[in-house]
């Protein structure tokens, strides 16, 4: 299955026995879970239930609304609701008795009660649920085309970033020899230092010890390589990867920081590595970006 953006948006029309016309609208936005949201008349209820699961069973991710519109054909052909209308004015009557009003009540006002006016029954449950039914699959269809669109449109820019960050890393591994002879040049000085004010060795071994472990920076390195090797090939998989490249893109950005920690105060030629490290992050923060908004 190709990747998909979490945006999207499709509508489709259909109509019932030639009585009902509807439409069908899909609207989807990023979201960390699937949450859906139905906008339809209140008589749908159980046919709002069918949609529920057969959407649940289809999506993985996002905010997900869908919106039902029915219109009944034969606008000429309107009826009264007698038993409201009727409830409504005996209501007003009293209502103005028991407080000494003379005024009547207002007909444009109890016509625009809701149920005053009847277009006619909905059709069949059963009818109505199926051709709503097979029209979603059509709907689904262009959502699903228009989220894959963006999700292509999503995995060139990550794989940019990715192109970005490996230049990066490969341009850090080169000055890395810089770094340690810029540490091995602080470790001389220090034990200079520490040996003219008579300290005892084992002090010295543990100075040693601990500006060597803050030298070398192959580790963040070599894992860097393996995340965007990692993500490579979730985008070449494809399907409902957002929440991996999200967690890889968090695990590069750590790597990233570490290094920057690790090199931070150099001077000379191994400053490269933190201008390279600082464009490493630029990526993966854009990345980072783009991959909020995958299923």
């Amino acid at each position: 299955m190709p990747i998909r953006s979490m945006t999207g948006f499709a509508q489709v029309k259909g109509q019932v026995s030639g009585q009902v016309n509807f439409s069908v609208s899909l609207k989807s936005v990023n979201h960390r879970f699937l949450d859906l949201h139905f906008r339809m008349p209140a008589e749908t209820d159980e046919l709002e239930m069918k949609l529920r699961r057969w959407l649940k069973e289809k999506l993985a991710r996002g905010h997900v609304e869908l919106t039902l519109s029915i219109e009944r054909n034969g606008g000429g052909n309107m009826s009264l609701n007698r038993q409201l209308v009727d409830g409504y004015i005996q209501a007003f009557r009293a209502a103005a008795s028991e407080f000494g009003l003379t005024t009547d009540p207002d007909l444009n006002a109890v016509l625009r009660l809701p149920g005053a006016l009847d277009a006619g029954a909905l059709p069949a449950d059963s009818e109505l649920d199926s051709a709503v039914m097979a029209k979603m699959e059509e709907a689904l269809a262009r959502l699903n085309s228009m989220r894959e669109q963006e999700g292509r449109s999503a995995e060139r820019e990550l794989r940019e970033r990715m192109a970005h960050v490996q230049h990066a890393r490969h341009e850090v591994e080169k000055h890395r020899h810089a770094a340690l002879r810029t540490y091995a040049d602080k470790l001389t000085q220090r034990m200079q230092e520490l040996i003219g004010s008579q300290i005892e060795p084992q002090r010295i071994l543990q100075e040693a010890a601990l500006l060597a472990d803050r030298s070398d920076i192959q580790e963040e390195l070599v894992r860097l390589d393996a995340h965007v090797t990692h993500f490579l090939s979730l985008l070449d998989a494809g399907g409902e990867v957002g929440k991996k490249l999200d967690f890889l893109l968090q695990e590069m950005n750590r790597e990233a920081n570490t290094l920057l920690s690790k090199t931070s105060g150099l001077a000379g030629e191994a400053l490269k590595i933190t201008e390279f490290g600082l464009s490493m992050k630029a990526d993966i923060e854009k990345a980072r970006e783009q991959v909020q908004n995958l299923e």
